[in-house]
């Protein structure tokens, strides 16, 4: 059931507070810490409404024809795929979409209710990737309560409605339904959305910045020694490298593209962090033919805009991998200092 929906149990607020649940003697109310609270006169209890904790999950497949014909296992997010959301088949809103979604239980953590939810209501076992947001709801409808949303993909089951859900579907980035049923489940789909879009701005005439795709990899392997720290890599890591620019999930390539050519990339690798998330970049590389053209410069932007997207606060560089032109390339984009560098972008 969806967190935003109703309240935990059958009673309301009001009837919640008519009677002690410690003593069952009949409360009243009073000023406690300059709010209003039901009080009960015999034993002293004060009844606190804390908001409700739900969960949410932004299920990615890599393609909605790969939905429709049942292969979902092992799907890996890209620029391009789709979105599962379940048609609920309860009041309120019955017959509107939403994202899976339901309340944790006492005895279970987020990441767990977020992969019971899942399958209950989707038929799919998941494998959690990221936490995407936290969301509150104060209006209600009955009761508030906060909601976390975790993007996801499937490793295995079957696409099938479940629970109270009478259908089940995917949804590509441009052909989401107008009829979502929560104000939460629309924002962060929204943000979702934007954080999908493939290409970035750029001032640089002629020359666009996205994301990398299959047929980029031998190009961007052409590229890779360019790095002074990756001169002398071996035929066995750059066979490493190409592994994990196909399957790696916790990176994101980037390409500038000119004239329909691949001139230079960066690779954005994501690190959470007890105090929020951060961005690295990992490896930069630009044809020598192009530099001093501002490819280097739009690469970082779009690497900026990504990591804004995704949530982080810092943008960290390691310019000791870099030459003397490209450290002081860095200095120029605003990173502080040489060795780990470190941008603040929010």
């Amino acid at each position: 059931m969806c967190p935003d929906a109703c309240g935990k149990s059958g009673m309301t607020i009001e009837e919640e507070r008519a009677y002690c649940p410690r003593c069952g003697a009949e409360m009243t109310t009073g000023d406690v810490g300059g709010r209003q609270r039901a009080l009960c006169p015999t034993c002293g209890f004060i009844l606190y409404h804390n908001p409700v904790p739900g969960v949410g999950v932004l299920v990615e497949i890599a393609s909605v024809a790969d939905a429709e014909a049942g292969l979902v296992a092992g799907s890996t997010p890209g620029s391009g795929q789709g979105i599962v959301l379940v048609q609920r088949g309860e009041p309120p809103f019955k017959g509107r979409w939403a994202l899976p979604a339901g309340y944790i239980e006492a005895d279970e953590s987020v990441e767990q209710a977020a992969l019971r939810e899942c399958q209950e209501e989707t038929g799919l076992e998941v494998e959690l990737l990221e936490l995407f947001g936290v969301y509150s709801f104060p209006e209600g409808p009955i009761q508030s309560g906060i909601i976390i949303f975790f993007r996801a993909r499937p490793v295995g089951g079957t696409l099938e409605a479940g629970d109270d859900a009478q259908e089940v579907h995917v949804f590509s980035p441009e052909d989401l339904p107008e009829d979502v049923a929560f104000r939460t489940h629309r924002e962060v789909l929204e943000r979702w959305v934007r954080s999908r879009s493939p290409e970035f701005r750029t001032k640089v005439p002629g020359t666009m910045i996205r994301e990398a795709r299959p047929e980029d990899e031998e190009r961007v392997l052409e590229l890779l020694p360019l790095i002074p720290a990756n001169q002398a890599m071996s035929q066995l890591e750059r066979e490493a490298a190409a592994q994990r620019f196909r399957e790696s999930l916790s990176i994101d390539v980037l390409v500038a593209e000119v004239d329909g050519e691949v001139r230079g990339f960066l690779v954005l690798a994501f690190v959470p962090t007890l105090s929020g998330l951060r961005a690295l970049i990992d490896d930069q590389a630009v044809d020598p033919d192009y530099r001093r053209q501002g490819l280097g410069a739009a690469l970082v932007e779009a690497a900026i805009q990504r990591a804004s997207r995704r949530g982080a606060t810092h943008l960290l560089v390691d310019t000791s991998r870099g030459d003397p032109a490209a450290q002081d390339f860095y200095k120029a984009c605003g990173f502080e200092a040489e060795g780990i560098a470190l941008l603040r972008i929010r």
